[in-house]
């Protein structure tokens, strides 16, 4: 018998939507991991645990946008060239040491600061320097040229926001405020382990009977591409004993258990039973084709997620549920991840009231828009069509029958993977 728990993931019997699924994890799953201060060099793919705020602006002081000269444009003629003395230089990084005058022109280059009085920068092409002095031309726009300070970032604004998962970009504009290092949240600890006596170590002997454990591999660098700190249980053999004191202790030291396939109602589904009697677990049967079903559960509050067995399917359930899921576990803030609308080039037939993911290649048509082509077969093991492919179009639940040439949204791969 169960014992009574809060399974927060429980809904009924009938099949879950997808939207009612990424509704449900959005509205449940809350931030498990701890805070510690990163490296900005280490920062990139980690997940920001609080607000940065900057102390400065960016850039710090007004500066010329390009080589050129710098003057005052009430100096400028309104018609024709004016010729000015050239009174100073100020490469980048150096500053002229006195104010600028009225009547003259100071050469600058790009990043320079801009002299005290100058509000107009004429661009070096521009310009004709001979003897000293320079000519501009008419026309140039007060202020041309010029960055104001604070322009980028000012001092006291939020350059980055808590639960955004950093970029190399993020790390640049945090330099160039002038931080050094960035509170993060630690990595999401992940127990990942396979089950099953057939279930065969890649370079070991293949029984009769037996199958390589691609998955766990598989699984593992989707995990390792979100950040976390993933265990390899290995392969865990169909006994109940030992299966129910590995997930115990896993559970104990980890933020997160992971496994595929196994977690059914035979009887050697130890997985599953171990669970039961030491948590919880409810199957997520969804409305979805590959991938009905997807096992979620707990041990003492440590998360459960049971994917299906066959690759298609695991690889779906991943990207679309156990992501999200993940993320929010560690902290991450944004986690959907963008679609694009995508020409069709298949056509199809679909039952109605389930989402589908059709694995697609896409190619650029003669007309240049892009286009997205059904893998030739669809079967849920079949591994090889997650390489040849180069993401899922998904197929709402409304539609019974897609026409080529309309339009489909496609989830890429690189949006979701690494």
């Amino acid at each position: 018998m169960t014992r009574p728990t809060d399974d927060c993931f429980a809904h009924g019997d009938r099949l879950m939507t997808a939207a009612e699924a990424l509704d449900l994890i959005a509205r449940v799953a809350r931030p498990v991991t701890g805070v510690e201060p990163v490296a900005l060099a280490d920062a990139t793919g980690r997940i920001l645990a609080d607000d940065v705020v900057s102390s400065m602006d960016v850039p710090p002081h007004p500066n010329a946008a390009v080589d050129g000269y710098a003057f005052f444009h009430d100096d400028l003629a309104a018609e024709g060239e004016t010729v000015l003395p050239v009174a100073g230089r100020v490469p980048a990084g150096h500053a002229l040491d006195r104010p600028a005058a009225r009547g003259e022109a100071i050469r600058v280059f790009t990043g320079a600061p801009m002299p005290e009085g100058p509000d107009t920068v004429a661009m070096q092409e521009d310009a004709r320097e001979a003897g000293g002095k320079v000519a501009l031309p008419a026309g140039v726009r007060r202020g041309a040229n010029r960055r104001e300070a604070g322009e980028d970032v000012g001092a006291g604004s939020a350059i980055l926001r808590a639960g955004r998962r950093l970029k190399p970009q993020d790390a640049g504009l945090a330099a160039s405020c002038g931080v050094t290092s960035l509170p993060c949240r630690e990595p999401l600890k992940v127990a990942l382990f396979s089950t099953g006596d057939e279930v065969t170590e890649p370079g070991e002997a293949l029984r009769a009977g037996a199958i390589y454990d691609a998955n766990r591999y598989a699984v593992r660098g989707l995990l390792e591409g979100l950040g976390c700190a993933v265990t390899d249980l290995g392969i865990l053999p169909d006994e109940g004993p030992r299966t129910r004191a590995a997930i115990v202790e896993a559970a104990a030291s980890h933020d997160a258990l992971m496994t595929s396939g196994g977690v059914s109602v035979g009887d050697e589904d130890h997985v599953r039973q171990a669970i039961v009697d030491e948590g919880a677990l409810h199957a997520w049967y969804m409305a979805i084709k590959p991938g009905r079903p997807l096992m979620l559960g707990q041990i003492g509050g440590v998360p459960f997620v049971g994917l299906p067995g066959n690759p298609a399917a695991a690889m779906v359930t991943f990207l679309r549920f156990a992501r999200p899921l993940l993320l929010r576990l560690a902290g991450a803030r944004e986690v959907d991840p963008l679609v694009f609308a995508v020409r069709a080039a298949f056509d199809r037939d679909k039952k109605g009231g389930r989402r589908e993911y059709v694995r697609v290649h896409l190619e650029r048509a003669p007309d240049g828009v892009l286009e997205a082509h059904a893998f030739a077969r669809e079967g849920a093991g079949l591994l090889s069509s997650l390489v040849e492919t180069d993401g899922l179009a998904e197929l709402p639940e409304d539609m019974t029958r897609l026409e080529r040439g309309g339009m489909i949204d496609v989830l890429p791969f690189s949006e979701v993977v690494g």
